[in-house]
This record gives structure tokens, sequence and C-alpha cells, in this order.
């Protein structure tokens, strides 16, 4: 896997604010002052029913490595804004905060926190930027992943975007994070080696123009990969030339070395028509055991659409539409101040108003439940709540959107599960990282917890997230507190 720990210092990814706020909390006094943030998303992307949470493994490798440099005490020397005494805090900085956060590949929804993390103010602050770079773009790209995989229909899905992501970082982490989201392999070699997703890949275009001929070249390949010989189709034309020189491949070199050829890769064209038509010479040849691999500028749109026209496509390979979420490639993840810790040890709540209602935040220091039905084990809503309340799941509850109060349900015969797991206490990591694979599993899983038309394409139904009746009734009062005091 790759060393985080030891290849990169990213203490010094940060905003500049992040700095000039640490300096202003050290100078006032408040540099001990034990405050609570959520990291939560408003919006789903692509308007979408539903989000996955990842990235917490990258997450947790940051939050161990924490310190200041020699060099980076210098470089900030340098910009003559910060006070020495501020300087050697930095120079001996230990992270000591509480984190929270739910597991990777859980399904999450909107204004529910996914990360919390409390602690002193200017060591909750610092970790702003990293905990919203970390989780935004692999939730993004995990999120766009399941699109796709729902749309396959149980299809392999390979994901073939490095070439177009937005830097080798994303490269590597999208690939990650689409193989959470649901993608059977990779195109990355080095997400193979570091992270042991499957690494797949056959040829370009390039080796079959390097010879005089798309037999010769299909004929070479076979000859080194009778064993494992997929040849792309399209570089001269599928239907006339593609086909039949695969099909006299297989039939003089794969079939007699005693192997079965794998298949056949469509890259342009009209896929649904071309792979319906290569289905027809390949089941004529003998070959129906032949997998027909669609890609070219693909995602869970051109998916439906393929499959709705009766494709014969057995996999397909995404691209960048998927490793930059290019139809909606921002996750909106935000990092607001919820709570401050009083010396008795209670909380004040905090809240961000707005004109917008879905931007006002929601205050306190929380917990969030899951409740499933007892009968099919299925999601029902999620439950936000203050950090001491329980749910008596013996008794039935009343739930009810925040926003729209009149939308109100009664539920008996559920469950509850808390969704917010410790991951460092004072600075300790209390968490152990569970394999890739098993957090693969673990979000299918979990997938299959939440219904259909949640997951639906367009339209999905709405996935609430309510609140407890004594947090909804201490944001209420805030809001008009706050509102009247600022007004």
């Amino acid at each position: 896997m790759i060393d985080w720990k030891n290849d990169r210092n990213l203490t010094m990814l940060t905003d500049y604010y992040e700095m000039t706020m640490s300096h202003g909390y050290f100078r006032n006094g408040f540099k001990d002052k034990i405050v609570v943030f959520d990291m939560f998303f408003r919006k789903i992307p692509n308007n979408g029913g539903f989000a996955i949470f990842a990235g917490l493994e990258q997450l947790i490798e940051y939050m161990k490595n924490l310190h200041f440099t020699q060099e980076d005490i210098e470089y900030l020397r340098g910009r003559n804004m910060f006070c020495e005494e501020f300087l050697e805090y930095l120079a001996n900085f230990k992270f000591e905060c509480d984190v929270w956060a739910m597991k990777e590949g859980t399904p999450v929804f909107p204004m529910e926190p996914i990360v919390v993390v409390k602690g002193p103010i200017i060591q909750a602050q610092l970790v702003e930027t990293m905990v919203l770079l970390t989780v935004n773009y692999q939730s993004l790209v995990a999120t766009k992943a399941r699109r796709i995989v729902n749309e396959a229909q149980g299809r392999m899905v390979m994901e073939f975007g490095s070439r177009r992501a937005q830097s080798y970082d994303a490269a590597i982490l999208g690939a990650r994070a689409s193989y959470i989201g649901g993608c059977d392999a990779t195109a990355c070699v080095i997400a193979d080696r570091d992270y042991k997703i499957p690494a797949v890949g056959t040829m370009a275009h390039s080796w079959v123009q390097l010879f005089d001929t798309e037999y010769e070249a299909f004929k070479t390949y076979a000859e080194i990969y009778p064993f494992d010989c997929t040849l792309l189709v399209d570089t001269y034309n599928v239907l006339k030339s593609g086909i039949p020189n695969a099909i006299k491949v297989f039939d003089e070199i794969v079939v007699p070395s005693g192997h079965r050829p794998k298949g056949v890769r469509i890259d342009s064209g009209d896929i649904a028509y071309l792979s319906k038509e290569a289905r027809k010479l390949l089941d004529e040849a003998g070959y129906e055991d032949v997998k027909i691999i669609a890609s070219n500028s693909l995602d869970e749109v051109a998916i439906r659409g393929l499959l709705m026209q009766k494709a014969k496509i057995d996999s397909f390979g995404v691209g960048e539409n998927l490793i930059t979420s290019k139809s909606d490639p921002v996750f909106g993840g935000v990092y607001k101040l919820v709570a401050v810790e009083n010396a008795d040890g209670s909380y004040t709540p905090k809240i961000k108003l707005s004109e917008s209602a879905e931007k006002i935040t929601n205050p306190h220091f929380k917990k969030v439940f899951r409740l499933y039905s007892n009968e099919n084990g299925m999601a029902i809503a999620d439950y936000v709540t203050i950090f001491d309340e329980e749910i008596d799941c013996t008794q039935p509850l009343t739930i009810f959107d925040p926003n729209e109060t009149w939308k109100k349900k009664t539920i008996s015969d559920f469950h509850a599960v808390q969704l917010l797991h410790p991951i460092f206490e004072k600075g300790e990591c209390v968490y152990e990282v569970p394999a890739l694979n098993d957090v693969r599993t673990y979000c299918a899983e979990q997938m299959n917890t939440i219904v259909e038309e949640i997951q639906r394409l367009e339209w999905p139904r709405k996935y609430y997230v309510d609140l407890s009746d004594k947090l909804y009734d201490i944001k209420k009062k805030l809001i008009y507190t706050q509102g009247q005091l600022h007004n």
C-alpha cells in the first residue's frame, strides 16, 4: 500500500485562513478551548438518491502523521504574520482530538454528520481542508461508481480513468473509490500493486496500427497471451475486419493452444448495433463464450441506454466520466462548528444561519442512528440526536422531516444502529482499518438495505434524515434567538 506516513507529510496542505485563525485563537487564549466540528454535505451529486462515504483510510493516515517540520516553521516565520510563541506551539504540535466517522462504504445522505472532530480549537480547525479534500473526492467517485454499477445490472464494470484523472493521486485514489463503489477492476497498475484491486487491460489501437495488418497484430498478441486473449476490434472496421480477423486468430492460434479466447472490445461507433452484430458472428463461429466489452466515454446514462436497446455487452470499461464524475464533479461536503464545550462538561450549541433553509446547520454534538425494519431489514430513515440521547426501540417512534414538519411517520418493530464509530481518542487511533475488499463487500451489503426507489437514476425517492424532538427544539430556538440577535 502507499506509505502515506513515510512518503509525505501533508500537515501544510491546509488553507491559509486555517493558519491565521489558529494564530488568532492562540493570541486570544483559546488554544485549549474544546469544540466540535461536523463534516457533512447538503446535496447529492447528479440529483441522486444516495451517496457513498469513502476516504476514511487516507484521512486516518493523515491524522496519524500530523506534525510541523522545521522547514514548515521557517516558511511560516517568513510570512511575518505569526508570533514566535505560536510558532513554538506548532513546532511541538501533537494531535489530541477525538474523531468519529461512519464506516467507509456506508450509504450517506444530506445534512447528517459523516465525520465528527472534537478537540482543541486550533487542532480541530487545522484539519478542515484535508477532511474535506479526502472525503469529498473519494465519496464523489464511489457514488458515481455505484450509480454506474447499478445500471450495469450485474455486468462487470472496469475503471479505465487513470489517463483522464486530474492528478496522479486522483488516478490512484479514484481507482480505490471506484472499487468501493462496486467496480470489479481497474486499468491502473499501481492501484493493483498498492490496494490489490485487480488490474485488467489488453491492447490499444497503437498496437494494431503498428503492424502491417490487423490480422498480424491479433495473431502476434494471441501467440504471446493465448491464455488471456482479448482483442480490440474497432481500429479499422468492427464487422468487416475486426471480428472476422479475431475469429480467424481464435481458430488458428488460441484454440489449438488449448485455451479459449476471452473477449473482444469495441471502443467506438454505434456500440449497441455493433455489439448485436458482433454477437451473431461470434456465436455462428462457435464462440458463444467470448465476452463483448464496451468502452468509449460511457457513464450510467449511456449504459442504461445501451441495455435498453438490447445491446449484447458483457462488461463495461468506464473512464473519464467516472474518475472525474464529469456530470457533477463536486461533492460539496462542508465542515462546520456545531458546539463548544463548557468548563462543566456541558455544551453550548452553535448554528450557522442562512436565508436558504438548506444551508442552516444542525447544531450541537450529535449521534446518528439508522433505523431498520425488523420485518424486511430495509433502512427506514436516519435519525440524528443529541450526543447523550438513546432510542427505545421497544416503543413506537414518530419521525418527521425537519424542513417540512408536516411530513410525519410513526414506526414500530424496528431497530437502530449507531453510524458514527470512534476513530481517534485523544489523538490515538482506536479504529482498525478494514481490508479494501471488506469495505467493498460492506458497501454492497449496505446498499442492499436501501430500497430500489431511492437508488433509481432519475427522480429518486427521498431518503429522510430526521432530527430528534430534543435536537429540533434546540435548532428552532437558536434560529429564533440568533436571528433576532443579528437582525
